[in-house]
């Protein structure tokens, strides 16, 4: 089974291109966005992920040259190697708007973006004060536009362009034209010098030509080895331990039906092989209400790791399989929290000339002949 075919793949290894530009890797989780910038020639030189779970599956996939720094707080701005470009899919905390400086070891100047104090989104600031980068990207929630009004992203934007000099562009991105999910996600690119880059030089798919979730779920024909705990070594068919209990998925029905008369809207997910699902969280491990995916007999089951893995393009047709040395409630967590890797990889592509300075060169198209949506 050819799964998400036809897009540009993935592989976690170095690739073969030599190293054209530099980059850190910040909120870094299981490497969504190094897998990105990887695949366009980046280096990545400095890794920071505070949680020692995403830590594992981090290291098992990447050649990790470096040891990976944890709480990103604690790490001053010197002891962070000089580099071209920021990447950084920073939790998006409410703002403090009282702002309160911070007074500690790392060198932070009293006083400098005052509005940010407090949010995790001060420790990119600080970072790009420190080491004035040539790039960045930043990847958020597409409500972080809208947050608190719109005060949060106007303070955002205020600090990145006004403080730190940066010419910015920002565009929200459905990973529906890629993968069988609904996603949307906010991404913020900078520049430190004016050059010509537009979201123009972004080519995807129109959302309604993406794949459909044949393309990730195991196929459990024999077509597939079987890949336990996952699926059966024999049979390729999908474990027991996926399906939800009748317990579990009456209860989902009953809290549904009790939302729907109430007018909240609040549902569960099911889904079949020619379906689009609800964006993964990393609340699926609970009870995997956002996408159940029918069975021929019985409740519906969740998605297995691998799949998820498959729905966030870690794995993708003719490369080496994603490793997923954790728990199923790590997993789950971990692929919830994650960016889309072939998004990533297209913003890359997009952003390469500008980073290297050689806008205007086609290197920024991203190919993807999609297969059929079917």
């Amino acid at each position: 089974m050819e799964h998400l075919r036809g897009l540009a793949s993935y592989t976690p290894e170095r690739p073969d291109a030599p190293t054209s530009f530099k980059f850190i890797d910040l909120f870094a989780g299981i490497g969504g966005l190094r897998a990105g910038f990887e695949s366009v020639g980046g280096e990545c030189l400095f890794t920071s992920e505070w949680d020692r779970y995403a830590q594992l599956t981090y290291k098992a996939n990447f050649a990790v040259t470096h040891p990976i720094a944890g709480d990103i707080v604690q790490i001053a701005s010197d002891l962070i190697p000089p580099h071209d470009l920021l990447v950084a899919g920073f939790p998006c905390q409410p703002f403090s708007l009282a702002g309160v400086s911070k007074k500690n070891a790392l060198g932070r100047p009293h006083g400098f973006a005052c509005e940010t104090q407090g949010t995790l989104f001060f420790e990119v600031a600080r970072i790009l004060k420190h080491h004035k980068p040539k790039a960045f990207l930043l990847e958020n929630v597409k409500n972080l536009a809208s947050h608190d009004d719109g005060r949060t992203f106007r303070t955002i934007k205020s600090v990145l362009k006004e403080e730190l000099g940066y010419t910015i562009h920002t565009k929200i991105i459905d990973g529906r034209c890629l993968v069988p999910q609904r996603r949307e996600r906010i991404f913020i690119v900078g520049f430190r010098e004016f050059n010509g880059f537009s979201w123009d030089d972004l080519l995807l798919p129109r959302v309604e030509q993406g794949p459909k979730l044949r393309t990730i779920l195991h196929p459990e024909d024999g077509s597939e080895p079987g890949e336990p705990p996952y699926t059966d070594d024999s049979s390729g068919r999908v474990s027991k331990k996926y399906q939800l209990s009748k317990h579990l998925w009456q209860y989902l029905q009953d809290y549904a039906e009790k939302h729907r008369k109430a007018g909240n809207g609040f549902g569960y997910g099911l889904v079949g092989p020619d379906d689009v699902a609800r964006t993964l969280s990393a609340r699926y491990y609970k009870d995997g209400s956002e996408i159940l995916v029918r069975t021929k007999k019985g409740p519906p089951r969740r998605l297995t790791p691998r799949e998820c893995a498959r729905l966030m393009g870690f794995d993708r047709a003719g490369r080496t399989p994603f490793k997923i040395p954790v728990s199923d409630t790590q997993a789950y967590k971990q692929f919830g929290n994650s960016v889309i890797v072939p998004v990533a990889e297209a913003v890359a592509r997009a952003m390469k000339p500008y980073i290297l300075g050689q806008q205007g060169t086609a290197a920024s198209q991203l190919v993807l002949p999609l297969a059929a949506s079917a």
